[in-house]
């Protein structure tokens, strides 16, 4: 997870897709389609994470012809993405487990 705590939807999707080497454009489209149309960025949304994530080495530019930069997500973006996928099943299991015991207690 990246030292500043959980998250956003944005780096969450955008790691994930990135688990196929793609450039700017490819990540604006596959995103929206990741997320079951839940979340879009524009160019700023999505230039300003990619740096971010660049920065926090969770990304790596594969490939930069001039045109257009192509990047991959990296080792360390990997267990990023894994560790908040653990946290986000961790939280629904909570969610199921105390909906289950407050019902009890509601008979």
């Amino acid at each position: 997870m990246p030292a500043g705590g959980p998250m956003t939807e944005a780096m969450y999707y955008i790691l994930l897709v990135l688990t196929m080497p793609s450039h700017g454009y490819q990540i604006m489209a596959l995103v929206p389609k990741a997320s079951q149309g839940r979340v879009h960025m524009g160019p700023g949304t999505l230039y300003g994470v990619l740096t971010r994530m660049e920065t926090e080495r969770y990304i790596e530019i594969v490939e930069d012809d001039g045109r257009r930069k192509t990047y991959a997500i990296t080792e360390s973006g990997r267990a990023a993405l894994r560790a908040e996928t653990e946290r986000l099943q961790a939280m629904l299991e909570d969610q199921m487990r105390w909906r289950e015991e407050t019902k009890c207690l509601k008979d």
